[in-house]
């Protein structure tokens, strides 16, 4: 179950609207006002491993993918 789609949990529970119900009041996603699920990655929508660095916003994955066209230089 990924972050972003919570519905998609549980097929059966469609013809059954009462316990459908009751599962998506329990089981959604809370809204936050703080903390580290508020910052997710520009590009791909991850939460963690984050990089709000000179405006970045992207996770350490994509910023590995899109560093050099960036102009960022690796160093050993």
């Amino acid at each position: 179950m990924t972050y972003s789609n919570y519905r998609k949990a549980l097929k059966q529970l469609k013809v059954k609207p009462v316990k459908l119900k009751k599962f998506l009041k329990h089981n959604s996603p809370k809204k936050r006002s703080c903390g580290i699920a508020l910052k997710p990655c520009g590009r791909c929508g991850r939460i963690r491993a984050h990089i709000s660095s000179y405006g970045l916003h992207l996770c350490r994955q994509c910023f590995r993918e899109i560093a050099t066209s960036l102009g960022f230089k690796k160093y050993n």
